[in-house]
């Protein structure tokens, strides 16, 4: 038996693993709590908004991670895309197209409507039109599944606008706001494929490259997506939190209105094409769920 030399002691104080350190447990725990975070999404939203709008100066330095935390998110989608989510596309191909242009008809139209009626002042309209045409949020496959939709619909829809983003989302954004402000369709269309496109490539060649090793980072996703667009709102909030207390309640009246519209209409779209109660419930969730983050992100950097 070799002599405990002080350098093999330090060798074991630095492999000593605690007695109640047990890596599955603790990824499941992770799991778990991701699952809760996602599933309670909106709740963590609006606390947090509500709190940012309370205390401006606790949140405002959190303005500058915007776009890395956008990043972050659209690199998390990019670990979860499978050439499985897009089966959906080749199985059903009509069903994924009438998601894709309900989604970018209808919230954009709604938001363009809702300026018109409520005469909303320059930087406000071009808020609620920016967030109208963007691709389907992030937590909208969530709420799918929560509601007991067409999950492979959902997932299948919402990486088609995402995919489409760089050049639709720009070409809707100069279309309809324009009246209000200037906007520049290509420094938009660059600032969306750096914003979403690359971060979502890295995370594909991620996936590609580490395989079963992003297994225990993909099962946290959720926990990271959500904290990651708490923090987007409680920066654009905390930023806006003057003009949001001047306009507070027409502000509200519009974002209620957009989404519900939103639903309501994608529904409608679904039952008018026959489709069944689980798809018509995807498609009203991936109509009125918008990417806010995106949104935010634009908005910051425009």
């Amino acid at each position: 038996m070799q002599p405990a030399t002080p350098r093999r002691l330090l060798r074991r104080r630095i492999h000593f693993t605690p007695a109640f350190y047990n890596k599955e447990q603790t990824m499941r725990a992770l799991a778990a709590l991701s699952r809760f975070v996602g599933n309670t999404f909106a709740y963590w939203v609006l606390l947090f908004a509500i709190l940012a709008f309370m205390f401006p100066q606790v949140f405002i330095g959190l303005k500058g991670w915007i776009v890395p935390l956008l990043g972050l998110v659209m690199f998390g989608m990019g670990l979860t895309l499978k050439l499985e989510d897009f089966s959906e596309v080749a199985r059903n191909p009509w069903r994924v197209a009438l998601g894709v242009v309900a989604h970018f008809v209808i919230m954009p139209g709604v938001a363009w409507l809702l300026c018109q009626v409520f005469q909303l002042p320059p930087e406000i309209a071009v808020g609620v039109i920016l967030v109208g045409c963007c691709p389907s949020g992030t937590s909208s496959n969530v709420m799918a599944w929560l509601a007991k939709g067409d999950l492979a619909l959902a997932v299948a829809i919402a990486a088609v606008t995402t995919l489409l983003a760089p050049l639709l989302t720009p070409t809707l954004i100069w279309l309809l706001a324009s009246a209000w402000l200037p906007v520049s369709f290509l420094d938009m269309f660059w600032s969306i494929l750096q914003l979403v496109m690359l971060p979502i490539v890295l995370g594909v060649v991620a996936q590609r490259l580490l395989g079963a090793r992003v297994r225990y980072a993909v099962d946290v996703l959720p926990l990271v997506s959500v904290v990651s667009i708490v923090m987007i709102v409680c920066a654009v909030v905390a930023a806006s939190q003057a003009k949001i207390a001047e306009s507070g309640l027409l502000i509200m009246a519009v974002v209620i209105l957009h989404n519900t519209f939103g639903f309501l209409l994608g529904y409608f779209t679904g039952k008018v094409f026959k489709l069944p109660l689980a798809q018509r419930k995807s498609l009203a969730l991936e109509v009125g769920m918008q990417n806010s983050g995106l949104g935010a992100a634009l908005a910051s950097a425009h």
